[in-house]
């Protein structure tokens, strides 16, 4: 963590001043993350590599101001966490959202140990807004959206998070009536190598979502905004817009005001989005 500067990640995300090490803090620390750094794997359909190390990671989301997807957003947070006070480790995850069969250990989360009670925290789902739950089978949360959170103990597959909420608040995958599977995991430690393993898989096997598609999502105060290749959506509260983007200008200021993401005009047209 030889380049992690606190100063510089608060002001990334917004905050004047430290955090306590409980759970307002952490609790504030996720949201302004959220709100602050957007999900994207925007460099995978670029062709470039996803390096998962705490120099490039903040090089990348804190220096460069760009977004990255969970292995990215969780290694930050997780420097961000240890240097707030608390006590935190990696965690493996499997996303259930959209699977038909079990699916592999693609997602990262933080565990985060509050006087003797373990937390799971989520800097880097690129899904929905999860706020940090207590590690307590049967546990409930609301995020500020209005959704609705629940934590079960699903035997071989560990604890399994569930969500119930307004489909509009997701990046389009969290249809369905009543509580959907998002993810689940088995409580352990996740080494580097895991992590390393899993970010390869998620940057390049040929069954992974982000080799295919282009996804960007950034959670809002009173909503969330997703742009899948080129379906746009942004829900504010009562407010809803839908809209397909067919000109790769629009799609370049969309990014930048947005999401705050800067591309080059080549760059767009090497996502491979537009025709010409």
């Amino acid at each position: 963590m030889t380049s992690f500067i606190f100063a510089d990640y608060l002001k990334r995300i917004h905050l004047t001043a430290p955090v306590s090490a409980d759970i307002a803090g952490l609790e504030t620390l996720q949201r302004a993350h959220r709100l602050a750094i957007p999900f994207e794997n925007l460099d995978v359909k670029l062709g470039r590599a996803i390096a998962i190390d705490s120099d490039a990671v903040f090089a990348k989301l804190v220096s460069a101001r760009r977004g990255g997807y969970c292995f990215e957003h969780n290694r930050l947070f997780l420097d961000a966490l240890a240097a707030a006070g608390f006590t935190a480790r990696p965690q493996l995850a499997r996303v259930w959202l959209a699977a038909e069969a079990t699916p592999p250990l693609t997602h990262a989360v933080s565990i985060v140990t509050l006087d003797g009670v373990e937390w799971v925290a989520d800097a880097g789902f690129g899904g929905s807004y999860t706020p940090p739950m207590p590690l307590v089978d049967g546990a409930e949360a609301t995020a500020p959206d209005g959704a609705s959170f629940r934590l079960t103990r699903e035997g071989e597959h560990g604890w399994m998070l569930w969500r119930a909420g307004d489909p509009a608040t997701t990046d389009g995958r969290g249809g369905g009536d009543g509580f959907q599977r998002q993810y689940s995991f088995v409580p352990g430690g996740a080494y580097d190598a895991d992590l390393a393993m899993g970010n390869l898989w998620a940057a390049t096997a040929p069954g992974s979502r982000f080799r295919t598609t282009s996804v960007v999502s950034i959670v809002l105060p009173r909503g969330f905004a997703s742009l899948t290749d080129r379906a746009y959506r942004r829900r504010s509260g009562s407010e809803d817009a839908q809209t397909e983007i067919t000109d790769p200008r629009v799609y370049r200021l969309r990014l930048s005001m947005m999401f705050g993401i800067d591309l080059s005009p080549e760059e767009v047209a090497h996502l491979g989005l537009f025709a010409g």
